[in-house]
């Protein structure tokens, strides 16, 4: 029996999290892992300024080591040491710089996409639309919005990891499946006034509320960068690096 959750009969595919990897990365040629607030824009930062990001699932011990290993930066909580998923912190990062970057959303997905697909790609608004350019050359490509999590640990779909699914559907040629149609809804319906609805959202709130409206301002800004995080050897570079 086919498995109903592949979207097989699509060139492009949208799911959520954990689970959406597991279902579309198998049959895809490229897995794009979004994750606006605030993974995917802090990776889009430095490896826009030559670093190379190594995402890791969790924090803790196994990431401390895998720094070690790397002989590289590891980077912690927001305000506690040089780098964490605060993209502003990744603005001092260097050309050829390691840095490990834990995350239980954007850089768990980034690992588990690349055990089923040699192609992961890392998109949020700053590289829409270099990211789509990038991802044009592939077909069947799964979009993966992160979402955040729940206090139970539950996946809670986030306005603005789909949004940005959108934005980068609305690019895609071929054919798109029902999910991948209901993304690009959304992006055509908050595309007026992105930070607008990144400062209004659930997780732009909560930043705000930590005081990093910052970095919801620096999400919110669309087509700044030409950067594509492409995955290769553990790490997210630009191609040809």
């Amino acid at each position: 029996m086919a498995d109903f959750r592949d979207q097989t009969a699509f060139d492009v595919r949208c799911e959520w999290g954990p689970h959406g990897v597991a279902a579309l990365a198998p049959s895809s040629e490229l897995v794009i892992i979004i994750d606006v607030l605030s993974f995917s824009t802090a990776v889009d930062v430095a490896v826009a300024r030559g670093a190379e990001i190594y995402p890791h699932p969790s924090k803790g011990p196994s990431a401390e080591a895998r720094a070690r290993e790397l002989g590289a930066t590891l980077a912690t909580g927001r305000g506690q040491g040089e780098f964490s998923l605060s993209p502003a912190s990744m603005l001092r990062a260097q050309p050829g710089q390691k840095i490990v970057l834990p995350s239980p959303n954007g850089s768990a997905l980034s690992v588990k996409a690349r055990a089923f697909c040699p192609n992961v790609l890392c998109a949020c608004f700053r590289n829409v639309s270099a990211a789509a350019s990038y991802a044009s050359q592939f077909s069947p490509i799964a979009i993966i919005p992160a979402g955040e999590r729940w206090p139970d640990d539950t996946l809670r779909p986030a306005v603005e990891d789909i949004a940005c699914a959108g934005a980068l559907i609305e690019q895609l040629p071929g054919r798109r499946s029902p999910e991948a149609l209901a993304a690009l809804g959304i992006w055509q319906n908050l595309r007026q006034n992105v930070l607008e609805h990144l400062l209004a959202c659930s997780s732009g709130r909560q930043l705000i509320e930590m005081g990093y409206r910052a970095d919801v301002e620096m999400a919110a800004q669309l087509d700044v960068s030409t950067a594509t995080p492409i995955l290769r050897d553990g790490c997210y570079i630009t191609p040809g690096t």
